[in-house]
């Protein structure tokens, strides 16, 4: 019986095996990363470690790097009232993409009757207009745009965005959690105020993820109070083997990422041609710049739900472009934004490559298609 191939490296990553070697070795300490005897230090010393290579990789500094649960806490750390910069804030209200991960959506600590959303265009890019329309509108904002969509893979213009935040009095988040490893990210170069990140998209252990503060900016408010770990910014015992994870995770995705985005931008490209021969197959936001990894295609009267249980049943792993935390499928809130027919919102499949995706693998990808194809979509 042939192998399951993975094609949803979205969703989450396969565990490096840097990222494993370093979750071992911390298994392997008895220290509180808090406690200052040698054990705790030792233990402190793979925080700190992992603090760096975040810090390095994103343009950020090591203390401005706050470890979380996931990267769902850290977006909702991030959208927080009051937030400040040396000449701009207090924000009071927040703006976001009609695209954003649910976790952004859910506003953080904002009242909804304070948040508003920024629409975006046919092909699934903020639309700025509307964008700049919205901060002369109120008091100074926060506004929150992810880098990459993670259903579409459409870059934002977060540099552009930042440009005219800034210039209105606002600050930016950016959740950088789809780009991290995939594309070359820097927080100084695109003027991201936050930005926050998660492990297990990148291949460290699921359970951690960060939030990342540029220098300056003042009045963030824990979630967490209590002791005072991450400089009393999220409080709790740090989860040492994660963080290790992730630190190493970080390395290696930064090392292999020119490579490893050529090589998967060049599959993607053929996993797209081969699919819009295959059943009137067409692919969402093809007409602008995307991850190297992602394809989100349909095809007329495709149910997603139903594809993705075909897909399975051939050994291959994707995803609906719609799927909750229930499991169950909904119309994309990211195509509905788009502007499409919830009809086809609901028949989006999302097929995404990673590191170790080889050709082959594009090939029982096709190949299964062609046989789902022919069966799910004949008369």
């Amino acid at each position: 019986m042939p192998s399951r191939v993975y094609l949803d490296w979205n969703a989450t990553t396969p565990l490096r095996p840097e990222a494993r070697a370093a979750v071992v070795a911390a298994y392997d300490l008895v220290g509180n990363p808090s406690s200052v005897h040698a054990e705790g230090r030792e233990a402190r010393r793979l925080v700190e470690d992992a603090r760096a290579a975040l810090a390095a990789a994103v343009g950020g500094l090591p203390r401005n790097v706050i470890f979380t649960s996931a990267g769902t806490e850290a977006n909702a750390l991030a959208l927080s009232p009051g937030l400040r910069g040396p000449s701009r804030g207090p924000v009071v209200r927040l703006l976001v993409s009609a695209i954003e991960h649910a976790s952004v959506l859910a506003g953080g600590r904002f009242p909804a009757e304070r948040i508003d959303q920024i629409q975006v265009t046919r092909s699934g890019v903020v639309d700025l207009d509307d964008l700049k329309v919205l901060l002369g509108s109120g008091p100074p904002a926060l506004v929150s745009l992810m880098a990459a969509n993670n259903e579409t893979g459409v870059l934002q213009p977060v540099a552009e965005a930042a440009r005219i935040v800034h210039e209105a009095g606002g600050l930016l988040h950016v959740d950088a959690i789809q780009a991290l490893g995939k594309i070359a990210f820097n927080m100084n170069e695109v003027g991201a105020d936050l930005a926050t990140f998660s492990g297990h998209k990148i291949g460290g252990p699921k359970g951690v993820g960060a939030l990342v503060v540029a220098e300056g900016i003042a009045g963030l408010e824990p979630l967490l109070r209590g002791g005072g770990q991450e400089l009393s910014r999220r409080a709790g015992t740090e989860n040492v083997a994660g963080i290790a994870g992730f630190g190493a995770a970080v390395k290696a995705a930064l090392q292999a990422l020119p490579e490893d985005a050529k090589r998967m931008a060049s599959l993607r490209d053929r996993l797209e041609n081969g699919l819009r021969g295959i059943a009137g197959a067409t692919v969402f936001a093809d007409d602008v710049a995307r991850l190297p990894n992602t394809v989100l295609f349909t095809a007329p009267d495709l149910k997603a739900e139903t594809a993705v249980i075909g897909f399975d049943l051939e050994g291959i792993a994707v995803s609906s472009g719609s799927a909750c935390s229930s499991g169950k499928v909904q119309p994309s809130h990211v195509l509905s934004a788009m502007g499409y027919d919830p009809a086809v919102a609901q028949g989006a499949v999302r097929l995404s490559l990673g590191w170790s995706t080889e050709p082959g693998d594009i090939n029982r990808a096709l190949e299964a298609w062609r046989k789902l194809g022919n069966t799910l979509l004949k008369g």
